[in-house]
């Protein structure tokens, strides 16, 4: 006879809380501590005779990192193809047991070739008809954001599709007079009996293709619209963005997840790179995306903590998303209504209440990504900045999860500042061979990611990824300090391609981390032109740093040979069929 277990009381729930936060604070300590300290010392496990090939313990710790997070990669990848056996076995749902789903479509200002290749992918999602619900939000009203509206008309038009025009939105700004404590840059909720809202909540509930376009608000007020106006009249959300087509069985794969599996309460997919071959920006871009979803976040993916669920492609349980809505929504840092970092956030707050959010490789869409330098460092720098803010709410509730969640937040938290540290020591206090033998263990550990990667996916083109480690460290990681001393600034950053205004904010840094380097430079070849070179050691260092460059110089031409042989050739062979000028 089965007994029933009986439940711990409050006060033994709590007690187990507090040390779980205990340990893991007392964990998060012990990696940063133990960080710190490889960094700091320096110790040798491996040296030649005069020191020049060196192999020390902070880099032995990042080489297991990599081992660990390859492999748990591989593993969860192996978990996901049984799970998928197993879906198969099941057959695919009927419109009597399929969840409810809706579609959610975020847009502001998007080229129509982008806007028109998503609509149609998602009329073309593999799901009961009957059980799928299509809204999309446009940020703005006016009459040249109306042409979004026109178009899923168009698309939409046999499926008798429901427009709406809403000169408000669910949020309006507090009148001056009326504002009193709330401050500068306060708002209200709209009232439940306004007519607009009630308008837009009764097409959303009892249509199945709906778009409202309403007044501008930024990215998160149009996510908010969505999510209100369905309330619970669905068991499943998901969120796109309106540059991203979707693979038929998206959404389909995205659902089986969570079907499997009632502690899961989000997962994403995998965004792949929807016009790679624009320029080498976009080219290097794809093959981040690439390892960073197929790795990366599988890795967390494992231990049940995807630290992201992406916006292009992530599903989420209506009903836990509906019990931290307004808290999502009302998010401030530092005094500051946040309108950045949306998704991150979202993510999180799966998070906090203790629910698993995983990672499928087997739903796919491809979203569009900045093809120019500039408007690359613009996004990075604005997902950098929701990176950290996000980093510390996190560390709020990783007592909750695995300790791989604790053990990586760390590790990927600190990483950039060592990186910076390495780089100003080496230009500036550091011998030739050292800065020589420093790029090419950056680029050896490039290498074998890169070549693990490409065995995993099975294309040797991944092998180019090792060319996107520079791109790091001379235009990302300024970028980074930049978003770090600009956390609370917002705006919608690189989203709407039909007015690209040229920000030139994150040129800064960079050119400040050129001079930086620049000075180093120039004062570490002022000083070794003035040493002596005729001691064993010092011939030892030049014979080392005249094979260092060959095998330097020689790596980067196979490479840029490969890059100009294999990609640009094609990219001139499938141009047609690829690219979408914006």
């Amino acid at each position: 006879m089965r007994q029933d277990v009986p439940k711990p009381s409050p006060a033994a729930r709590h007690c187990s809380g507090l040390a779980r936060r205990v340990l893991t604070i007392a964990f998060a300590l012990l990696i940063l501590g133990l960080m710190t300290w490889a960094y700091a010392t320096g110790v040798p496990l491996a040296s030649d005779r005069y020191g020049l090939l060196a192999f020390g313990l902070y880099g032995a710790f990042l080489s297991v990192h990599l081992v660990a997070q390859s492999l748990f990669a591989y593993l969860e990848h192996r978990r996901v193809a049984a799970a998928a056996r197993r879906a198969a076995a099941r057959g695919p749902p009927d419109a009597a047991t399929a969840r409810s789903v809706a579609l959610t479509i975020s847009a502001y200002q998007e080229d129509p070739a982008y806007l028109r290749q998503c609509l149609v992918s998602a009329r073309a999602l593999v799901y009961p008809r009957a059980r799928l619900h299509i809204l999309m939000v446009v940020d703005g009203n006016r009459a040249e954001d109306l042409y979004m509206v026109d178009m899923f008309r168009e698309v939409f038009a046999d499926e008798d599709p429901a427009t709406y025009v809403w000169d408000s939105n669910y949020h309006q700004p507090w009148e001056p007079a009326a504002a009193g404590a709330a401050g500068e840059g306060a708002y209200r909720e709209v009232e439940a009996e306004d007519p607009g809202r009630l308008a837009v909540e009764a097409l959303v509930r009892t249509r199945r293709c709906v778009c409202v376009a309403q007044r501008w608000g930024g990215k998160r007020e149009v996510m908010y619209t969505a999510f209100k106006a369905l309330g619970d009249s669905v068991d499943y959300v998901q969120v796109c963005d309106s540059d991203t087509r979707l693979d038929p069985v998206a959404l389909l794969e995205l659902v089986q997840v969570l079907d499997e599996d009632p502690r899961v309460g989000a997962v994403g997919g995998d965004v792949r790179i929807l016009n790679p071959l624009d320029s080498w920006v976009s080219f290097l871009s794809s093959l981040r995306y690439w390892v960073a979803f197929n790795v990366e976040r599988a890795c967390q993916s494992y231990f049940h903590c995807v630290s992201c669920i992406s916006g292009p492609l992530g599903l989420y349980r209506n009903n836990l998303l509906q019990q931290f809505l307004e808290a999502w929504y009302n998010q401030k840092f530092l005094g500051t209504h946040c309108t950045f970092g949306d998704d991150r956030h979202l993510t999180n707050r799966m998070l906090s209440m203790g629910y698993a959010t995983k990672y499928t490789s087997r739903s796919r869409c491809y979203s569009e990504t900045p093809s120019s330098f500039l408007r690359w460092l613009s996004q990075q720098t604005r997902w950098s900045k929701s990176y950290f803010r996000e980093w510390l709410y996190n560390a709020l509730w990783w007592h909750r999860h695995h300790a791989w969640m604790t053990y990586e937040a760390v590790v990927s938290g600190l990483f950039p500042f060592f990186v910076a540290a390495t780089v100003l020591r080496l230009f500036y206090a550091g011998r030739p061979w050292a800065l020589l033998w420093v790029l090419l263990c950056v680029q050896g550990v490039a290498l074998a990611k890169a070549a693990f990667a490409a065995w995993l996916r099975g294309c040797l083109r991944m092998l180019l990824l090792s060319l996107y480690a520079p791109l790091y460290m001379g235009g990302l990681l300024p970028a980074k300090f930049l978003a770090l001393a600009t956390m609370n600034q917002s705006g919608w950053g690189t989203s709407g391609h039909r007015q690209l205004a040229a920000n030139y904010v994150p040129v800064l840094p960079l050119a400040l981390w050129a001079l930086l380097l620049l000075g180093g430079l120039v004062r570490s070849v002022v000083r070794e032109a003035r040493a002596d070179w005729s001691g064993p050691s010092r011939a030892a260092e030049a014979r080392h740093l005249a094979a260092g460059a060959g095998a330097y110089v020689g790596y980067w031409a196979i490479m840029l040979t490969f890059y100009w042989v294999r990609v640009r050739r094609l990219c001139r062979r499938r141009a047609g069929g690829y690219r979408v000028q914006v």
